[in-house]
């Protein structure tokens, strides 16, 4: 039987109705979610602020950040595909979240759309017993010992880098460092994670891949053929096999004793199987592979965003940076042979003041995602609903308690003033509670040696334009204009052969 279009016509009245009568009560929703917070009154059906949200995340993030900063409360609302979300100001309400004081309280999710992308066993989603046993895991992967061989592994890879865009800079051309960096560090997070089990080849369609997911990690959630989403979430599942497989080669290796870890997955596969003989704990080769996913990206993306905020502050402060150099110079030479031992780096404490200033006034993750597992009392006036996207902001918290906030003063970090224990709540880069980063001394480690090595190799310039210095969301934050900067090599042969 056929429907003609005057057969349907005279429904349109009803149809009309009805779909009026779902948006009106998708906003009587939203309004009953929100009450008295502030936050946009109306949204669009379904789509809500995501449009704006995908169009322009800086401004978007400033408005909420803004309706938050607007009452005493300290949280704003807003709705984005069908989804009610709240952004949290106040780092007392940040803590309550990530402290996670009830089991079913706050899941952390990372990303709004994470587990369609990075799939449900990823470390990020996992809390209680599994999770804790996990952390314990992972720990011996970021012993002193363990990240004295990653110390060695992350320079000679920045060195080999930085040397080559020496080469082929121009000294009246200057050079967006963003994707230099981005480069770097995925070559320097692959060699240190999974060291010789992941070949040319593989590292090829590795990079691939990961582009994929990066460029899907800012679009709409629109899991179909041809989309931007769709490409990253396959991406996802074929580097997550391919880190599996690299901890099935090492598996097999660590098994025979013949030689000592060189690289994380050496130290994770060895822990695995003392922990598999004395029947404690157990992951599989696709589940490690899904952690070390977690750990890439993490490393990755972070590590981009503050090497390339290093680069900036330090360029707008030349005392900063002729104190750093100076310290550089009393353990290192970039024009020896040797390398910065782990225990130089250890003494380098104006560098790590430095490095830690970096992480906390442009925190590179500004929000750690959450998701209510109950309707959560979050104040004395508000109750969380169930299912609502929190965000604590991360970056809104660095910029409270700290003696003139807004000012990059590595000061902070040293012994003398330790703002770092003062004001420890409002230091959240890192996280809070059983989700706190395990590799935060990793981080700061390569940081600290990029910061090292770059001051001491090239003398650099910013390529200074309007908005520069201004915040943009890739999803990591960077700056405006990609840190575009003018290099010279402020040493004669840039470096021995032996690099």
């Amino acid at each position: 039987m056929e429907l003609s279009w005057s057969s349907i016509t005279p429904f349109f009245p009803h149809i009309i109705s009805i779909v009026a009568l779902l948006l009106f009560l998708e906003q009587l929703s939203y309004l009953k979610k929100k009450r008295f917070l502030p936050g946009p009154s109306l949204v669009l059906p379904f789509l809500g602020n995501s449009i704006s949200l995908v169009a322009d995340p800086t401004s978007f993030w400033n408005r909420q950040s803004a309706y938050a900063k607007s009452t005493s409360i300290g949280i704003s609302a807003n709705y984005i595909i069908g989804r009610y979300i709240l952004y949290v100001y106040s780092s007392d309400l940040s803590h309550k979240i990530f402290a996670n004081v009830r089991p079913d309280a706050f899941h952390l999710v990372g990303h709004p759309f994470g587990k369609k992308l990075f799939g449900e066993h990823n470390l990020i989603y996992m809390f209680g017993r599994d999770h804790k046993d996990l952390r314990r895991q992972i720990a011996p992967n970021f012993t002193p010992k363990a990240l004295y061989i990653y110390t060695d592994i992350q320079q000679r890879i920045i060195i080999q880098h930085l040397t080559r865009w020496l080469r082929q800079s121009q000294p009246d051309k200057s050079v967006p460092l963003r994707i230099l960096c981005r480069d770097m560090n995925l070559e320097t997070s692959q060699t240190v994670f999974v060291g010789p089990y992941l070949d040319e080849s593989a590292r090829e369609r590795f990079n691939v891949d990961y582009n994929y997911f990066n460029v899907g990690l800012m679009k709409l959630p629109i899991d179909l053929p041809g989309f931007a989403f769709r490409n990253a979430r396959l991406a996802v599942g074929r580097l997550i096999e391919t880190l599996g497989a690299c901890a099935a080669a090492s598996e097999q290796r660590m098994e025979a004793e013949e030689e000592e870890p060189s690289c994380l997955i050496d130290f994770w596969m060895q822990e695995n199987l003392r922990l598999a003989a004395e029947k404690e704990y157990e992951c599989s080769h696709r589940e490690i592979g899904g952690h070390l996913f977690d750990f890439l990206f993490a490393a990755q993306d972070a590590s981009t965003s503050s090497l390339l905020w290093a680069v900036a502050l330090l360029d707008s402060h030349p005392q900063v940076l002729a104190r750093v150099r100076e310290e550089v110079s009393s353990h290192w030479s970039p024009e020896s042979s040797a390398v910065i031992t782990g225990d130089q780096l250890r003494e380098m404490k104006f560098i790590e003041a430095v490095a830690r200033e970096v992480v906390r006034i442009r925190a590179p993750a500004t929000m750690v995602p959450h998701i209510a597992g109950v309707d959560f009392p979050l104040t004395e006036n508000y109750t969380v609903p169930k299912g609502t996207i929190v965000f604590p902001s991360v970056f809104d918290s660095s910029f409270q308690g700290f003696t003139e906030p807004e000012k990059f003063d590595p000061d902070r970090f040293m012994e003398h003033r330790q703002e770092d224990r003062v004001y420890k709540k409002n230091f959240l880069a890192f996280g809070s509670g059983a989700h706190q980063c395990v590799g935060q001394r990793y981080a700061i480690n390569h940081l600290m040696l990029f910061i090292a090595i770059f001051t001491s190799m090239i003398d650099f310039k910013r390529d200074r334009s309007d908005g520069c210095d201004e915040i943009a969301y890739v999803p990591t934050i960077v700056p405006k204009d990609d840190c575009r900067v003018f290099l010279l090599p402020r040493c004669s042969g840039i470096f021995p052969p032996s690099y």
